[in-house]
């Protein structure tokens, strides 16, 4: 009960911070086109200072020997939720599938584990680490693959694509990414022992700047949840009761039996667990827009499985629990 009512507070202060953000952008309090400079001072600044700090602070090459087996632990993860997601997507009305697989598949992976983690184990626990290495490639698998989810015909024209901002387009920055590039810089010098010559300053300017990253983003959720809900489209009840049930309980759950059956250290389990349980990443309404998705029915997906996560969360960790015990 413990462990249920620390998972649900951190989830629950999540959620917290996102209502806030849908609060101010309704009372105008800063302008909606502000938004979009927020999510890059998060995502490209903030994230990847936290990403550098806590593996300089918390990652030891000498104790986890086998620290370069969690990108391939990734590997498997997210071929299994490929799978999950191209066979429950049948499930969805035929105009939403699409929209359904990516959601499903794309997870929210950074965010979620960190806080829940952080909430059970304290800031200084060396499961941090292990979560920046094992998700290292996530965000460019993401920005790199998901085009392939929709038809070519609900893509943008290649007139379309001139007409974008250089930004909008493809570019090799998306895939190596800052995430990518500090989990990478941070993890080198960790394994060649060059941390102890880093300025003290430098590290706390670092965390310092880590710090934001996750109130801006849940604020930057909020936000664009009430920009996108102005437009008043229709609510996809149905749909979104498939999606929960599907991406809530049944991912996790068949995590855990492959988990029990493969029975990784508990680390891995821990961060397998945790990947398949949250909610979907909160750059899915923008991809979908682009490639000539739905972005309405994403954003409904999306809020559906965050507020149902208050539960869905603590209830499946504490059946992750009776078989992988707290160290």
């Amino acid at each position: 009960m413990h462990i249920v009512n620390i998972t649900l507070q951190s989830v629950a202060a999540l959620l917290a911070i996102g209502l806030l953000g849908f609060w101010i952008i309704k009372r105008h309090i800063i302008p909606e086109n502000i938004l979009q400079f927020l999510a890059i001072l998060a995502i490209e600044i903030a994230l990847p200072c936290i990403v550098f700090a806590n593996i300089i602070t918390q990652f030891s090459p000498s104790s986890s020997t086998r620290w370069w087996q969690y990108p391939l632990w990734w590997l498997v993860f997210s071929a299994i939720a490929l799978i999950l997601s191209l066979v429950t997507m049948f499930i969805s009305a035929k105009a939403t599938r699409r929209e359904f697989a990516i959601t499903l598949f794309f997870q929210n992976g950074l965010f979620f584990p960190f806080i829940i983690i952080n909430g059970i184990f304290g800031t200084t626990n060396p499961y941090i680490a292990v979560l920046f290495i094992f998700i290292a490639f996530h965000p460019s698998l993401f920005f790199s693959t998901n085009h392939l989810f929709f038809r070519r015909s609900n893509r943008k024209t290649e007139k379309d694509f001139k007409e974008d901002k250089p930004e909008s387009r493809m570019r090799l920055g998306r895939i190596l990414n800052p995430v990518l590039i500090s989990t990478v810089i941070a993890a080198s010098i960790k394994l060649v022992g060059a941390e102890r010559h880093l300025p003290t300053f430098i590290l706390t300017v670092f965390q310092m700047l880590g710090g934001m990253s996750m109130p801006l983003l849940m604020l930057i959720l909020g936000g664009s949840l009430y920009v996108d809900f102005q437009s008043k489209g229709p609510i996809y009840i149905k749909e979104v009761m498939k999606f929960v049930l599907i991406k809530n309980i049944v991912f996790p759950l068949a995590f855990i039996a492959a988990l029990v059956f493969a029975r990784p250290a508990f680390p891995v389990a821990l961060i397998m667990f945790l990947e398949s349980a949250v909610p979907p990443i909160t750059g899915i309404p923008i991809q979908t827009r682009r490639h000539g998705g739905n972005p309405s029915i994403t954003n409904q997906f999306i809020l559906g499985s965050f507020v149902f996560s208050i539960l869905s969360i603590p209830l499946m960790f504490n059946l992750f629990t009776r078989y992988f015990p707290m160290p």
